[in-house]
């Protein structure tokens, strides 16, 4: 039996095999949880239902997390077919490529602000919301994913790194109010990996490489490094952990100065 055995799971924001959420929804199956999935836009259907099928899932549904009437209709299908559920995974964030390039400065145009944090941030009160009634009594969890730019200045990583922020105070203030009805809310905040997403972020091969030279254990993270944090945060394991950032990045962020590595002659 897993950690996750009689659990279920619904995880928002599959991409590709290569999305950190999917490295989480691989673990949390390797645990023993019943998943369910959402995909984001017509043309990502046909990537995430054959994923989807392969951990023995059935219930794949769209979800723009900008609209509230999809939101219902995701929880309402839950409820239909599930009646409850323990876990939602919240792996969703995106600004305007053109708010990724460029000096912070000159690239952060008020709509991009408005739609890094409406899509990065406010997407996982909405979501919390929707999925409270479900977990009523059971030991729920709630998970996001966050970024080390939430709380430091990274090149060309510019106003989504506001909005990590603004998602790190959500994951507090959410703790606070859905503690007392049995949910945990917690981040883990990961280092580096080649995702999607991670592609429209410029320097990124830089990043990785930087990372692993630096980092103490000097390599980068791997979805299954990821993917069994969060299996162990959403687990009973973890059920005194919440309003937690858990960092997963090889020990990256604690690390102030770093030299050169010796070379020999």
């Amino acid at each position: 039996m897993g950690i996750l055995s009689g659990k279920r799971a619904l995880i928002v924001g599959v991409a590709t095999d290569r999305s950190i959420a999917w490295g989480i929804a691989q673990a949390m199956h390797a645990q023993g949880a019943e998943l369910a999935f959402t995909y984001g836009h017509e043309k990502l259907k046909d990537r995430v239902e054959p994923l989807a099928a392969s951990v023995g899932s059935q219930i794949v549904l769209p979800l723009d997390v900008t609209v509230d009437a999809q939101i219902d209709a995701v929880f309402a299908e839950l409820t239909s077919r599930w009646g409850h559920f323990d876990i939602l995974v919240h792996a969703v964030a995106f600004a305007p490529r053109e708010a990724l390039a460029g000096d912070f400065v000159e690239s952060t145009s008020r709509e991009a602000f408005r739609i890094a944090h409406d899509v990065s941030s406010y997407s996982l009160t909405a979501l919390s919301r929707a999925a409270a009634p479900l977990m009523a009594g059971r030991a729920g969890a709630i998970l996001t994913l966050s970024y080390l730019g939430a709380v430091r200045s990274i090149p060309a990583y510019n106003v989504m790194g506001l909005a990590k922020a603004s998602l790190e105070a959500n994951v507090r203030f959410l703790a606070a109010d859905l503690g007392p009805k049995g949910i945990r809310v917690n981040a883990i905040s990961a280092g580096p990996v080649k995702t999607l997403a991670a592609a429209g972020i410029a320097g990124f091969r830089k990043m990785l490489a930087q990372v692993a030279q630096t980092a103490p254990l000097r390599r980068n993270v791997s979805l299954e490094d990821i993917g069994n944090a969060a299996a162990f945060l959403c687990s009973d394991m973890g059920g005194g952990i919440t309003g937690e950032i858990l960092y997963v990045d090889n020990g990256f962020s604690h690390v102030g100065m770093s030299f050169p590595p010796a070379t020999e002659g």
